[in-house]
């Protein structure tokens, strides 16, 4: 019997099973286009926090893992505040993305590097294909928390994403947000 629970009205898991991280500006400055921008912000800064409960080993095949959200809001240069992406090192695994509070939207490019973006809000449930490389932005101004379940065995392979970034680039347009192809 496990003690871990999930707050349904906010997405925060708690309980002793439950491993929590947090991402400052500090360590994920260079997914940012604007790095003199972001290097006028402080390096400890939170961007996002995780908190995950992983009942088996990873690499688990027929595991599952549950984890929980919560990304700030706010932009470098014009570019929302987003999490690092990637893909699974186990390419064909797939998972699940549901949307607790605030808005965001979910960014989904498949190996052929074509990108596209789904809107995130209250209620929504992302499916992300396998072989598609995810990342999460903020595009409202309150803290948006989403959960993800996803096989124990999928891995992450944030190197290719650190190496080649996504195709393009979600940035904020006259107040709406707007995928911009990268080079553009």
């Amino acid at each position: 019997m496990t003690d871990v629970s999930m707050d349904w009205t906010n997405g925060v898991l708690t309980g002793s099973g439950v491993l929590k991280s947090r991402k400052t500006l500090g360590e994920i400055r260079s997914i940012f286009y604007d790095r003199e921008a972001a290097s006028r912000m402080p390096a400890d800064l939170e961007i996002y926090c995780v908190q995950s409960y992983t009942p088996v080993a990873a690499g688990t095949e027929g595991g599952l893992y549950l984890a929980g959200t919560i990304l700030q809001p706010g932009k470098i240069g014009n570019e929302y505040f987003m999490t690092r992406g990637h893909f699974h090192h186990v390419r064909n695994r797939a998972e699940y993305y549901f949307t607790f509070h605030g808005t965001g939207a979910l960014l989904l490019m498949d190996e052929g590097r074509t990108t596209r973006y789904e809107k995130m809000s209250p209620g929504s449930v992302h499916y992300i294909p396998g072989s598609t490389a995810h990342r999460v932005a903020n595009t409202g101004d309150t803290p948006l928390v989403f959960s993800a379940c996803l096989p124990s065995d999928a891995g992450y392979d944030y190197e290719t994403i650190e190496r080649y970034g996504f195709s393009a680039r979600l940035l904020d347009r006259n107040g709406e947000p707007v995928l911009v192809p990268e080079g553009s």
